[in-house]
């Protein structure tokens, strides 16, 4: 079984780097004043980071930046505090094709946005969420530093000791992005 897994997951990278070669990515940033949206993309199975998130997207909102949040839940269900949120999309296994890559129309609206920042908390590296991050328009793109990554689509990269906090991370991220001034 893990051998059918793992050919189609190599079949999604494939398709992936098809769909990247033809895109072309320009990283546009000058400084935290003007952002103006902030996309995140999360392992909504880690229902311990909810909070986090939800403080951050209420700071976000005292200086006036917009944020949305995709996320991917490997169950069948979402749970109740995810599904009356307006800034928050989850996408479920179902939603995803044989090869991982998912197909619904928030996750193209999602891609298909020019964020500002696209910041990815997507530490264990799933499939689905890398897919939305290196396909995503945004015009700059956070995420962990990873030596074993070669082809990676961050424009700024954290490195932080695991395990990472995600409120710790967040705050890390705005305070490397308040000190950029290009």
């Amino acid at each position: 079984m893990e051998f059918f897994g793992n050919m189609r997951l190599k079949i999604g990278l494939i398709i992936l780097r098809k769909r990247l070669s033809k895109i072309s990515h320009k990283s546009r940033y000058k400084n935290f004043m003007e952002v103006r949206n902030i996309g995140i993309v999360w392992d909504a199975s880690k229902h311990q980071e909810f909070q986090s998130l939800a403080r951050f997207h209420q700071k976000m909102l005292e200086k006036n930046i917009e944020v949305k949040i995709i996320g991917f839940h490997k169950g069948k269900h979402l749970p109740d505090q995810y599904t009356a949120i307006r800034y928050l999309r989850c996408i479920k296994s179902s939603e995803t094709n044989i090869f991982y890559i998912p197909f619904s129309s928030e996750v193209q609206s999602f891609t298909d946005f020019k964020f500002d920042v696209l910041v990815d908390i997507n530490f264990d590296k799933l499939f689905t969420l890398m897919y939305i991050t290196k396909l995503s328009k945004a015009t700059l793109k956070v995420g962990l530093f990873d030596p074993e990554e070669n082809n990676t689509p961050f424009d700024l990269m954290m490195e932080i000791k695991k395990p990472v906090n995600v409120e710790e991370y967040l705050k890390q991220v705005i305070q490397y992005l308040e000190m950029i001034n290009s």
